[in-house]
Parts: structure tokens; C-alpha cells; sequence
């Protein structure tokens, strides 16, 4: 009998060197940046269990088995649904900035995507200006209303908006709702996608979770898209969740949600619409495809270009993140970025610091209080690196600011769903604008620097002066951060 325990002792201990082995090496051949395969590895060989479990059910990039075969399948009809936006008047890439055009030719060439004109802008920082706007617009609805969001919560406006979108579907419009399962969970628990349904709106949830799924599909890839589509004519997308801040998360003690959306007319619109078709085939196998942008005649001074410029699984890995690097290695005199949730990666921390050190003035505005303690501890370890090399860090005072905004030499913009760290710069489905218009750039400038007046900005000597724990709590979730 002893020696039958020595023998499964041996196989134990060869099969769990095995496992850590394979790992290890999986690791490494997914060649993905340095911090993230050792963030991964040292949770692996400090936690041995946990740690291999962790990494088989959110180590990878699994979008399941299905839902794989799907995009495979899905690609073809929709880059040639991309690829005839080159043939229409409003591509126009010899009106582009320096600033833009690099980013146009990187978005062409790894998304088939191209920058078209003729767009109108609007820059909507109020969200109950958001939300009233958004029900006039569907309450003006004539054929479709396409929507998928994160969040969306019910209570208050929230609750306007759905019975605005039940009195359209019973009027004979369209309406297709794509809402994230564990975002919008207490959604789904309410009375609302009863009601929805029983009007004949088409609600789906996405990324549905559930302990069996976690073997077949990696369990926090999340649908973080906020866009919203009327008649293919009118658009939405930015930072905001469909919620009401006077009552969502109130008890996070971190204060109402600050955030921005764009109003969008013009060519650019059935481009969104077909970033939603893709996120609603993946889920229900039903194909959606929009009409193409109808041609415009040539236009002396091109209005609103916009390069729309989703990521995440099925899509150019890093894409937004590349696009984020060619901003800030492009900037001159300043750059001004929000995010709710900063956790940079080796790259983004190292393309802000050496902007500052060659003279650039950055301001990053992040929220004072955050709802997320992980993220949180994890930000606060870059900022002694960040501050010593000249970057101005404003903490927001107001609120969780929870916009996404990044302005170059007030003359460039990128806006939308899009944090700061490496969650959705690797993993969620998100959905970036990189704007070219000077009027619309300066508004959103504006609305950061209504930012700065209501934060404090940090001082690097007495950032220096904080207590040792805190700096062993900071170093702690540093060593995690390229998970977070």
C-alpha cells in the first residue's frame, strides 16, 4: 500500500509539472507583451491551483467554439461591405491632417475601414441633455432603432427611454436592443424585457454568463460597445451606459457618473450600424447588414471626417491601442487625456513619459474616487513615474468621470467606450472615433478643461511623502495590473 501512495504520489507530481510546463510554454508562444505572460506566470507558480484554473477559464482569448466558426464565416460579406466605402465620394483621404492620415492608413490596411467625410457632429456632455435628445430622436423614428449598450439600468430617465422605444416598436418600428448579460443584469432581472418583448422588440442578451459556459468560452469577455442607430441616419456612441447617474450605483460612494456621447449624421452613421450587425450575427446568427452611406457630390472643405475604429475578438488585436501610440508620438504642443480606469500598458506609459520629457504638455484627468479598489491601487502605481517625467495628473473631484477623450494639440480627438488599461485595449468589444474636426475638438476641450477646473492636481513632492504601506499596497496590484 505505501508504495502504491509513493506511485501516486510521483504521477501527482509529474502530471501538475506537466500542466505548469504546458502552460508556461503556452505562455510564452502567444508572444503577448512582456508584463502580461509574467503577471501570468507569476500568478501560476505563487497560487499553483488557482492560478491554473484562472488562466484555462480567462487566460486566453476564447470567444467559444461557436461563436468562433461564426466570425470565420461572417468576414467575408462584411469586408466587402467595408471595402465598397472606398468607391463612394465621401473618401477623401487627401483632405486628411498629418494628424489623421496616419491613423486613416493604419485603420485601412488592418480593418478595411476607411475615414469618410461628410459627417455633423454634436458633443453631448450633459446626460440629461443625452437621454432627452436620444428620446426625441426615437420618438421621431421611421424605420429601425439599433442599440447595444454595457449597462443599462433601470430607473429614472432610463425608464423614459424604454417606454419610448415600446411606443415605437407598437407604432411598426424595428427596434433590436443588444444589451452585455453581466453588465445588465439587474436589467434583465426588472419588469422591462417583459414588457420590451410582449411589444415586439427583438431583445437580446449577449455574452450570456453561467458556470457551465466557463469551459467553452473565456467568461469576462464583455460587450462594452455603446452605440446607438435610427433609421441608419442618426448615431450614438461615446462613454455612456443607458443609465440615469441620478440612480445607478449609488452605492459605490464614488459619486454620479460623468460622462459624454456624440450625435452623429452622415456617412459615417451606417458604418456603426454595421459594427452592431457584427455584434448581433455573432450572437443570434441573423444578418442585419445597413445600406451603404449614400454618395454625396464633392464638397469644397469635407465636413466632420470620422475613422471609426472598432476592436476586440474576431477583429486586428491591439488595434485601438496602436492608433492611441501614433496620437501621442504624433503630438507637438499638448495632450489632454480622460479615462475612468488607467492602467497603461508598458507601451502607453512609456509613449506619455517621453512626450512630456521632449516638451509636450500632458494632462491626464482621472476620477479622485474610483469603483473599482483593484483598479484603483493598480493606477496609483504609475503616478510616481508619470509625475517625476512632467505629466500633470488632475483627480476629478465631481464625480466617477467616466468619460473616454483624448485631444492632440487641439486639433485632433479620439472619442468613445475606450479605457485605459488592458482590459479594453486587449479584450472587450469596443468601439473608438478618431475625429477630424477642429470645432468638435475644441468643444471636447473644453468639456476637459471643465474637467481640470473641478479636480486637484497632484504634487509630486508630497505624492513622494506617502506612507510606506501604501506604497507595498501599490506595488502589490502593480504586479497584477496587466490582468486588470
Amino acid at each position: 500500500m505505501v508504495e502504491l501512495y509513493k506511485i501516486l504520489t510521483l504521477i501527482s507530481v509529474l502530471a501538475y509539472w506537466l500542466i505548469i510546463a504546458g502552460i508556461t510554454t503556452r505562455i510564452v508562444y502567444k508572444r503577448r507583451s512582456i508584463g502580461v505572460s509574467l503577471a501570468w506566470m507569476m500568478l501560476i507558480y505563487v497560487v499553483p491551483i488557482i492560478g491554473i484554473l484562472l488562466y484555462f477559464m480567462v487566460g486566453e482569448m476564447n470567444l467559444g467554439k461557436k461563436r468562433a466558426v461564426r466570425a470565420k464565416e461572417m468576414y467575408a460579406p462584411y469586408r466587402q461591405w467595408f471595402s465598397r466605402l472606398f468607391t463612394i465620394q465621401q473618401y477623401r483621404p487627401h483632405n486628411l491632417s498629418d494628424y489623421a492620415v496616419t491613423i486613416s492608413h493604419l485603420c485601412e490596411k488592418r480593418l478595411g475601414i476607411p475615414t469618410l467625410s461628410n459627417n455633423q457632429l454634436t458633443l453631448k456632455s450633459s446626460t440629461d441633455v443625452i437621454l432627452s435628445t436620444l428620446i426625441q430622436d426615437i420618438q421621431q423614428a421611421q424605420t429601425s432603432i439599433h442599440m447595444e449598450f454595457y449597462i443599462w439600468h433601470p430607473g429614472g430617465l432610463a425608464d423614459h427611454v424604454a417606454e419610448a422605444l415600446i411606443q415605437a416598436a407598437q407604432r411598426g418600428i424595428v427596434v433590436r436592443i443588444l444589451l452585455d448579460a453581466a453588465g445588465s443584469r439587474t436589467f434583465f432581472n426588472s419588469k422591462w424585457p417583459k414588457r420590451m418583448r410582449l411589444a415586439g422588440i427583438n431583445l437580446i442578451s449577449a455574452l450570456s454568463v453561467s458556470p457551465f459556459r466557463m469551459f467553452f468560452r473565456r467568461l469576462d469577455l464583455r460587450l462594452h460597445r455603446k452605440i446607438v442607430v435610427i433609421d441608419n441616419q442618426i448615431g450614438y456612441t461615446g462613454s455612456m451606459n443607458l443609465v440615469d447617474p441620478k440612480i445607478f450605483n449609488k452605492s459605490a460612494g464614488v459619486g454620479e457618473w460623468i460622462d459624454v456621447m456624440v450625435r452623429i449624421t452622415g456617412s459615417s452613421v451606417p458604418v456603426l450600424n454595421c459594427i452592431l450587425a457584427w455584434d448581433w450575427e455573432t450572437e443570434t446568427d441573423q444578418r442585419m447588414l445597413p445600406e451603404q452611406p449614400k454618395c454625396q457630390p464633392h464638397e469644397e472643405k469635407p465636413s466632420d471626417m470620422i475613422q471609426v475604429i472598432p476592436s476586440g475578438p474576431g477583429m486586428p488585436e491591439d488595434m485601438i491601442q496602436q492608433v492611441l501610440l501614433l496620437s501621442i508620438y504624433q503630438a507637438k504642443q499638448s495632450i489632454t487625456i480622460t479615462s475612468p480606469y488607467f492602467v497603461p500598458s508598458e507601451n502607453l506609459l512609456f509613449a506619455l513619459t517621453a512626450a512630456s520629457l521632449r516638451g509636450v504638455e500632458v494632462n491626464l484627468i482621472i476620477p479622485d474616487k474610483n469603483d473599482s479598489l483593484m483598479v484603483e491601487w493598480a493606477s496609483r502605481s504609475f503616478f510616481g513615474e508619470l509625475l517625476n517625467a512632467g505629466v500633470n495628473i488632475h483627480r476629478f473631484q465631481g464625480g466617477l468621470l467616466h468619460t473616454k477623450s483624448v485631444v492632440i494639440d487641439l486639433h485632433h480627438s479620439l472619442i468613445g467606450t475606450v479605457n485605459l488599461d488592458m482590459r479594453s485595449l486587449w479584450l472587450n468589444f469596443e468601439v473608438t472615433l478618431s475625429v477630424e474636426n477642429l470645432e468638435f475638438t475644441q468643444s471636447l476641450s473644453e468639456v476637459q478643461h471643465q474637467y481640470m477646473a473641478n479636480s486637484i492636481k497632484m504634487d509630486a513632492r508630497e505624492w513622494r511623502k506617502r506612507p510606506l504601506f501604501k506604497r507595498l499596497v501599490e506595488q502589490f496590484f502593480y504586479l497584477f495590473s496587466p490582468l486588470l
